[in-house]
């Protein structure tokens, strides 16, 4: 399990663009690491557009952003069209990426246990060390807290 101030596991993803590379070609900036439960859903959705709508002030903080959930190829690359988001998406169909950040949960859905994914935010830093992680994340206000949280980090050192 990932801990914060530890290196995070080197896993294979497969994006957007139908592009595969590994968590440390990230190294050399910082990666905002998002997980989300499923693409074109409401929540989802309005989460995205708010790191779209920060994307300029992440970018000056020589930051990368990438959003993941267990959709399909296709399903993330008509999500990411229609949005215009301007950062990759990841389809964690196997769902290594969600276990090695420990984001499958037991939930209730219409009154059913389901597994799925806990809506989970983590920073990691320019040498692929976990800075900070957000748990059971409520969208609205959340992107502005990762970017302050960001600065500070950046500034402490």
């Amino acid at each position: 399990m990932i801990k914060i101030g530890k290196k995070i596991p080197d896993v294979e993803i497969l994006l957007t663009g139908n592009k595969t590379c590994r968590l440390s070609d990230y190294q050399g900036k910082w990666l905002v690491l998002y997980f989300y439960p499923k693409a074109s859903t409401p929540g989802c959705t309005q989460e995205g557009l708010d790191f779209k709508d920060a994307i300029y002030k992440f970018r000056r903080q020589s930051t990368a952003i990438l959003g993941a959930s267990r959709d399909s190829l296709r399903a993330q690359e008509r999500f990411k069209e229609k949005q215009g988001f301007p950062f990759d998406l990841i389809a964690d169909t196997d769902e290594i990426l969600c276990q090695a950040f420990d984001v499958i949960k037991m939930k209730t859905m219409y009154g059913k246990k389901v597994r799925g994914i806990e809506r989970s935010t983590f920073i990691i830093d320019d040498q692929g060390i976990l800075r900070h992680e957000w748990r059971g994340v409520k969208v609205k206000g959340h992107v502005e807290d990762v970017l302050e949280t960001l600065k500070a980090l950046k500034k402490a050192g």
